[in-house]
């Protein structure tokens, strides 16, 4: 997958870095082209100098192709800005950004952009935004046997009820994030955009479950 991230600071530097090793095709955007040193010789993706809410960097970037853009630059309103542009304008599904102000956070909730703010940022919690599937779970018991992750959704699953996604995926939803705010879901609770699920899950069923979330209730399994 193609993964646009705007920003080289030391943040963006070590996502980019970590996930080309993870095989996926990387672009990084910076206004000031000597960031890129921190990426290291070894980066074989794209070294794109420019303002990354601008149209054509963001074109340069590829970002037409790409799979997820995360925004990682250390101004909100750019971050912001360009998140929008990408989702708006570009398409692209699987957008974050990241904000300096946490008290910004519903408002960016509320635009269908998931954010990370910096007093609990780390790489690890961004990877969870770009690729939940593929980033170590949020916790996994002793035995290595059940885990905690945050799974991506299907649209198809927007309006139903977190029961039936629970009967159809298999899985267990431990908790929602919704508009910032972490809310523990009833059996009446329904799937809303921009909702993060968090699901309680056998370890050797990961791939399994991906599927069927990626899935509508009507093809996942019962």
């Amino acid at each position: 997958m193609h993964i646009v991230i705007m920003g080289c600071g030391r943040v963006g530097a070590a996502l980019a870095q970590t996930l080309e090793q993870r095989g996926h095709s990387i672009a990084v955007i910076d206004q000031d082209h000597t960031a890129f040193r921190r990426l290291g010789s070894r980066f074989g993706g794209r070294r794109v100098t420019g303002r990354g809410f601008d149209r054509d960097t963001l074109e340069e970037a590829g970002l037409a192709e790409a799979g997820a853009f995360a925004a990682v630059s250390s101004g909100d309103n750019s971050n912001i800005i360009a998140a929008r542009v990408a989702r708006e304008v570009f398409g692209v599904e699987n957008v974050t950004a990241r904000i300096y102000d946490s008290r910004r956070a519903e408002v960016y909730e509320r635009l269908g952009i998931p954010t990370v703010a910096t007093v609990r940022w780390t790489a690890d919690q961004m990877l969870r935004r770009l690729l939940p599937t593929g980033a170590e779970p949020l916790w996994r018991d002793p035995s290595g046997g059940v885990q905690l992750s945050e799974v991506h959704i299907a649209p198809a699953w927007l309006g139903h009820r977190v029961k039936r996604f629970q009967e159809r995926t298999g899985v267990r939803v431990a908790f929602l994030t919704r508009m910032g705010e972490a809310v523990l879901p009833t059996s009446r609770t329904v799937l809303q955009e921009g909702d993060l699920v968090h699901v309680m899950m056998h370890s050797d069923q990961v791939a399994e479950v991906e599927a069927a979330c990626m899935l509508g209730p009507e093809e996942s399994r019962s």
